[in-house]
């Protein structure tokens, strides 16, 4: 009956150790994917950072170009306004340079067709910089998904060893905070205190 009795406790063990085994080869594929995605925040909050500067760069030399522009066009007038004697035919080469700067200013102002002008740029700027944020945000959720699952895993692999329930049971409670840190960092449906 003894033998019996350690065989049947051998057996439990055995499976006990298995279910385990599986605990920690599901943990070990939701790490990845935790990894895969604060990979990919990273990358994304750097690659729309690059973007945003450029964009903001470009808008920069634009709105400096606007500026001379207006600036040329408003000495061009004061030259006219200056010098009532001017020619007809000089006070219309100037007329006519004075609407193309104006032109070139509405061109630089709005350009729907390139998707260039200020306007356009201003608003591809915004929209690169709030993509980086939102990257941002997530980030700090895979990390700490990371470190609780891994937690979780050297727990798991504990209890194996030691055949202890309580590590077994501190090591769920990590696995299921990891995961559900993990998928409020693809999806951030709780602005956790602390973290994001």
């Amino acid at each position: 009956m003894a033998d019996h009795l350690a065989h049947d406790t051998t057996a439990a063990n055995h499976r006990r150790d298995r279910w385990i085994g599986v605990y920690i080869g599901v943990l070990a594929v939701i790490l990845a994917v935790c990894t895969l995605g604060g990979g990919n925040a990273a990358k994304d909050a750097t690659l729309k950072n690059i973007e945003a500067a450029n964009t903001w760069n470009f808008f920069q030399a634009k709105n400096l170009r606007r500026h001379v522009l207006r600036t040329q066009a408003d000495e061009l007038e004061l030259v006219a306004l200056a010098n009532p004697s001017l020619s007809a035919e000089t006070r219309a080469a100037i007329e006519k340079k004075v609407a193309d700067y104006k032109a070139e200013d509405r061109k630089l102002t709005s350009d729907p067709k390139s998707g260039e002008g200020l306007d356009e740029l201003f608003m591809r700027g915004k929209a690169l910089e709030t993509a980086r944020d939102l990257a941002l945000r997530k980030d700090p959720y895979f990390d700490y998904g990371q470190a609780l699952l891994q937690i979780a895993i050297v727990l798991a692999s504990v209890a194996i060893i030691s055949g202890g329930s309580a590590v077994l049971i501190a090591s769920a409670v990590m696995g299921v905070a990891g995961t559900v840190i993990t998928l409020n960092g693809f999806l951030l449906l709780v602005a956790v205190p602390f973290i994001g």
